[in-house]
């Protein structure tokens, strides 16, 4: 298993466990992203995809990407988006950029950033494959909650 330099923009990996870059109780950006994830897979997201971006490179800690089906839904999972962040971790977007078109809209919290695409827009710019060296994380083992041992 490979040790991270990083977990994220704000917190130092010096003295936590190797697997600590993919948990969420030590990793505030991973966090932030499972939140946006639950938020987006409640108001129907398809094909979501979270990268974890931390050594390839400086925007973010994490883009979550997810498909929306009509500029509707693309707009209605990005507030979904908005709502919960703010709900459960206190945090608004710095920027949202792409709400008036809903074809691709933007969210960035800083050490995430959230892509909701149309299916045509996503298969065009094909983030994934841009951003192919950043590593693809596993989350839905993490979505479940953990529950505390008797």
């Amino acid at each position: 298993m490979q040790h991270f330099s990083k977990v994220s923009s704000s917190t130092s990996t010096e003295n936590l466990p190797v697997n600590a870059a993919i948990n969420p109780e030590m990793d505030s950006s991973l966090a932030l992203a499972l939140t946006a994830i639950r938020a987006a897979d409640d108001r129907k997201g398809g094909d979501i995809t979270l990268l974890r971006v931390t050594e390839v490179s400086l925007l973010a800690d994490y883009f979550v990407i997810v498909t929306g089906y009509s500029k509707a839904q693309v707009r209605a999972i990005v507030n979904a988006i908005a709502d919960r962040v703010e709900e459960e971790v206190q945090r608004a977007p710095l920027h949202t950029e792409g709400m008036a078109e809903a074809s691709w809209v933007l969210q960035d919290y800083g050490d995430v950033i959230v892509h909701v695409l149309m299916p045509h827009e996503r298969e065009f710019y094909d983030l994934e494959a841009f951003w192919g060296h950043a590593e693809r994380v596993a989350f839905q083992p993490m979505l479940e909650p953990v529950k505390a041992l008797s």
